[in-house]
Order: structure tokens, then C-alpha cells, then sequence
């Protein structure tokens, strides 16, 4: 069992040990012995399970069980040695264990909440009004049901509840926030890039395309989704004049996965200011890096990619010889792109798929009808690849596989998510039960580069309700705050970073540093064993831990989010800076 999955069992166990205590409490209170002892014992069962829940992520990792340990655990204890006597020796009038078994409810569902609310790191405030609320409840409920307290265990029971309240709600609320992200700093340290030998213009425009056959209300660069594909030569020196005619919420261009100086990297706000409608910009930078890239809106990015605002950017290392192919994915307005397309390539001649997931989520790529090795992955050239058939790969947000093959006498057909897109003629192959292959094991290991790491940096993806903002959101978080207040990581121009990124949330987390590749040390402590991976996005899956590293020699202030583009408008965003 993976931890996603302890993660999601957790979750359920906890929620059923809630539900019955809660449910035996009002059973008791109504008089229904066996009714009361039955969910009860119930109950009891589900609260031993999340021990062992808490115990089996505990292991896994202690940022998968901090808040279940050091808050959930003592709320159970209690919850066991006041509620488990009634269930023990129950009196024969069950109603007077009505008290005893809600207040083990209240406390499981404090602990619950904790979780879902709160998540990682641990705190004192989130502890202090788990407390209030549970004392809050029991109190309200024991005065309800007429069990009348003495003066003394009421009034106990008053002060510890507003005690812990205040306190808890104070420190909720006062945690220091992040420094803010300095705006408008200079890039003296970027060298000149020479005169431009290749020129681009790119207008964003609001625009009706087709897409299956239909019109479609779209946000497009020249008019088209995607917008017009970049293709230059390593030693080229490009520069693309951005303008926006009607695009109210402004727009920028992200080259994304291309490690372009800071000052190019198009993040508004932090390398430039959002291009408003009327207005234009100016991109150059060297096209030093071979491969396969993508160019994109950083503002409002979630809306403005998912209406269209990005296109295709290619760098060849030299001549282009044999058949070359770009297959950008993406959904606009509920209509999967591209539309298929039929080719026709000699028998023998040299086949290149540039696959590019646009999209916010993972998708699936099969090619049937022949082997075909996977000859780089975002931008960088794998080591040795071997041949692959019958083989489904796994590309996610934002991600690119490069799959090279010789073209047969027989039809090929790429699939994406079991749709056709491109193909050289019909094929019947049935990829869905096809295995996926594991890039963290494919094509032959080097060395690694560095012996040693100057510095390690530790995310920890979750989600929780943030409340420094004017209302409070269900945010996603980043070690326990969400974006504007996630304090930047500093790094040193110049060292070697080791950076984990955890993920103890339910739901996958694409992650995206701008302006540099991270390689791949290990997933879940598993090495990495294939050739050298060297990432601008990656998938890290409900319960999994990545350990990746980068040279930070790029200096500047860098983005660095989830490409669930969706999640980093909730908050999962963050800065990368130099110090």
C-alpha cells in the first residue's frame, strides 16, 4: 500500500471514528442501549485502526503524521479513557454515557478537523482551539442533557475553553507572514545577448477559433490556439515583441522550461510588469538549449492558458533531418486539441513526436504500430534510451517527451487519453491496458555530477484554510502557508541545492521551478537509476517524496509552483531567490 493511499485510509478511518462516537453519544442520549454499545464498539475499532494509520505514516515520513501525533493522538487517548469505561461496564440506564461517549465524538472530530483544516506543520494555536472547541462542546452538551456539572467543573470548563480560544485564535492569527517579494529588482549580472538573428511578434488578442468543428470564444497570440510555433537554431539570439490588444487582465510570456535570464522569464509583478491592452513588450535572450519548450501567459495564467494563451517553442541543435512533429495537448472550453491529423512518412524515414502537455493535468501518451525510444524529456537528451514497445508514458502539466523511431511500411498511430491525434494511417491496437513506463529507471546512469550539496531546502505540499488574507480560503499550501505569505527560499549564486518537495495532500502536485532544471536524485528514497533526469516539471503523487537538486547559477527571483495552474491561484506559489 502506497502512503497516497494511508493518507486517503486515514481520512476515511477518522471520519467513520467521528461519525460513531457522535453516534453513540446521541443513541445513549435518547436511551438506546444496544443501539449506543454496538456504534460505539464501532468506534473504539476505527480509533485503534487510526493508530495504526497514524503509526504506518509516521514512518513514511514525519510530515505525513505531525498534527495526528502530536495532537490527534492525545485527543484519542482521552477520548478512549473517558468514553471506554461506558462501553466496558455499561450501567443499564445507558443515558448518563451520553456525555462520555460526545465528548470522545467531539474530540475525533477536533482532530479531524485539525487535518483538513489545518494540515502540516503542527502548531500550538491549531492544538489551543482543538481544546477550546472539545471543552466548548462537552460543556454545552452536559449543561443540555441535564447532567448539571458542579459549579466547579462548569466553570474549569469556561476557562479553559475562552483560555484556549483566545490563545489558539491569537496565535492563528498574528503567525508572521511571509517578507514580501521584493518587485522591479535589477539585472545588472545578465550578460548581452548580441543582435537578433531570429524576430517574432506575438499579439493576444481576443479571438473566436475552431476547435472540433466548433467556434470557440478563445484568448489567442495572432488569432490561432496555439499560437504560432517558435523554431530557431542553438546560436540563435531570438526576440519576440509581446503586444496585447484586448486582454483586460494583462498578459506576459513564460518560457517554460527554457532557463532564460531572469529579466525574460515573464512573471508579473516579480520580472516585469503585466502587459496591459495597448502595450508591448520586448523578450531577447541566447538560444543556447536544444529541445522541445513551450511559451505561455504568467498573468492570471490559469485563466489565460486554459483560454488559449500559449503556443510551441523549438530549438534544434543544427539541421532538421527526417520528419519532425509537434503534438501540443490542450483543452479549450471542453475540446481536446489537437484535432487528428493523418501524415505520410516514407517507410525507413526518421519519425520525431514532440509531445507537449499544456492541459493542468497528467495525461496519457501511447504510440502503436511500432518501437520507439524516448529520446528526451523536457528539453534534455536521455542517455542511451532502448527501445520501448507496447509501452504508454505519462507526461504531466506543463511536462515534454521527445519519442524518436524509424518509420515502418505498417500505419503508427499516436493516442492521447485513448483519442487518435496523429497518425500515417489507420490502426486497431488497444493501448488502454498497456504498462507505463518509469523514466526514473530507463536508459543508462552516469555519475553524479556534484559529491556534495551546499544547502537542502524542504517543501511540503498540503492544504488548509488560510486565514492572513481579508476572507478566509481553503487554500493550497506550501509548508503551511499559501501564496503571498509562503516565505522565499534563499539560495547562494553559485552552490548546490538539494530540494524535497512532499506532497500530503489527496491529489497530485505537477511541480515547476522557472529558470533552472532540477536532476532527479530519488522518488520515495528509491534512486534514481536511468539515465540522468533532468526536470522542469514532474508529477509528485498523493503521499510521495522527491529529492531533486539543482545548480543554482541563474541569478535572479524565480517562480516556483504547482502547474496545476489552478492550485498555484490558490496559493500553492512560491519564490525562488538569490541571495
Amino acid at each position: 500500500m502506497t502512503t497516497g493511499s494511508v493518507l486517503a485510509l486515514d481520512l476515511v478511518v477518522a471520519v467513520l471514528a467521528a461519525a460513531g462516537w457522535l453516534g453513540g453519544g446521541a443513541a445513549a442520549a435518547t436511551g438506546r442501549r444496544r443501539l449506543a454499545l454496538g456504534v460505539g464498539a464501532a468506534a473504539l475499532l476505527a480509533t485503534l485502526a487510526r493508530a495504526a494509520t497514524t503509526i504506518a505514516l509516521a514512518r513514511a515520513g514525519w510530515w505525513f503524521a505531525a498534527e495526528k501525533v502530536i495532537i490527534a493522538a492525545p485527543l484519542s487517548l482521552a477520548a478512549v479513557l473517558v468514553a471506554g469505561p461506558r462501553l466496558v461496564r455499561p450501567p443499564a440506564d445507558i443515558r448518563p454515557a451520553a456525555v462520555a461517549l460526545l465528548f470522545a465524538g467531539y474530540a475525533h472530530t477536533a482532530a479531524l478537523l485539525v487535518t483538513v483544516l489545518h494540515g502540516y506543520p503542527v502548531s500550538a494555536g491549531a492544538a489551543l482551539l482543538a481544546v477550546a472547541g472539545v471543552a466548548a462542546a462537552t460543556a454545552v452538551t452536559w449543561r443540555f442533557l441535564g447532567a448539571r456539572p458542579s459549579r466547579t467543573v462548569a466553570r474549569a470548563a469556561v476557562v479553559v475553553s475562552l483560555a484556549a480560544l483566545v490563545t489558539g485564535t491569537g496565535l492563528a492569527v498574528t503567525t508572521g507572514a511571509a517578507p514580501g517579494v521584493p518587485h522591479a529588482h535589477g539585472h545588472r549580472d545578465e550578460p548581452t545577448v548580441g543582435a537578433p538573428t531570429k524576430r517574432f511578434t506575438l499579439t493576444a488578442a481576443s479571438a473566436v477559433v475552431t476547435a472540433n468543428g466548433r467556434d470557440v470564444a478563445a484568448w489567442a497570440f495572432n488569432g490561432q490556439v496555439p499560437g504560432p510555433q517558435l523554431t530557431a537554431t542553438v546560436g540563435d539570439v531570438l526576440e519576440v515583441t509581446l503586444r496585447n490588444q484586448d486582454i483586460d487582465r494583462g498578459v506576459t510570456l513564460h518560457w517554460h522550461g527554457y532557463d532564460v535570464p531572469n529579466s525574460q522569464d515573464g512573471v508579473p509583478g516579480v520580472t516585469q510588469a503585466a502587459v496591459l491592452p495597448g502595450q508591448e513588450f520586448v523578450y531577447r535572450f541566447h538560444a543556447d538549449q536544444a529541445g522541445t519548450y513551450w511559451y505561455h501567459t504568467h498573468a492570471a495564467s490559469d485563466l489565460g492558458v486554459r483560454m488559449g494563451l500559449h503556443g510551441v517553442l523549438v530549438v534544434h541543435p543544427g539541421p532538421v533531418t527526417g520528419v519532425d512533429v509537434t503534438v501540443p495537448v490542450h483543452a479549450l472550453a471542453g475540446h481536446p486539441l489537437p484535432a487528428p491529423s493523418v501524415a505520410q512518412v516514407r517507410a525507413g524515414e526518421p519519425v520525431r513526436l514532440r509531445l507537449i502537455n499544456t492541459d493542468s493535468t497528467t495525461h496519457r501518451y501511447a504510440l502503436a504500430g511500432a518501437s520507439f525510444r524516448v529520446v528526451a524529456i523536457d528539453g534534455a537528451d536521455l542517455r542511451d534510451p532502448p527501445p520501448l514497445a507496447d509501452t504508454a508514458v505519462l507526461i504531466p502539466a506543463g511536462g515534454r517527451y521527445d519519442l524518436a523511431f524509424s518509420a515502418p511500411a505498417t500505419p503508427v498511430a499516436l493516442s492521447v487519453d485513448g483519442r487518435a491525434v496523429w497518425s500515417t494511417g489507420p490502426v486497431t491496437a488497444v493501448t488502454s491496458g498497456w504498462p507505463v513506463l518509469d523514466p526514473l529507471g530507463y536508459g543508462a546512469a552516469t555519475p553524479a555530477p556534484w559529491s556534495r550539496f551546499d544547502q537542502e531546502l524542504t517543501l511540503v505540499l498540503d492544504r488548509g484554510l488560510d486565514l492572513r488574507g481579508l476572507l478566509p480560503r481553503y487554500a493550497h499550501t506550501v509548508n503551511g502557508a499559501a501564496d503571498p505569505d509562503i516565505p522565499p527560499q534563499v539560495v547562494r549564486h553559485g552552490a548546490v541545492v538539494k530540494l524535497r518537495i512532499v506532497n500530503r495532500s489527496l491529489v497530485v502536485h505537477p511541480w515547476h521551478l522557472h529558470g533552472h532544471h532540477v536532476l532527479v536524485l530519488s522518488r520515495d528514497g528509491t534512486p534514481s537509476t536511468g539515465s540522468p533526469l533532468w526536470l522542469d516539471s514532474f508529477d509528485v503523487r498523493p503521499g510521495e517524496v522527491w529529492e531533486v537538486a539543482f545548480h543554482a547559477d541563474n541569478p535572479g527571483m524565480w517562480a516556483n509552483h504547482c502547474h496545476n495552474l489552478p492550485h498555484a491561484d490558490a496559493g500553492m506559489t512560491l519564490h525562488l531567490m538569490y541571495a
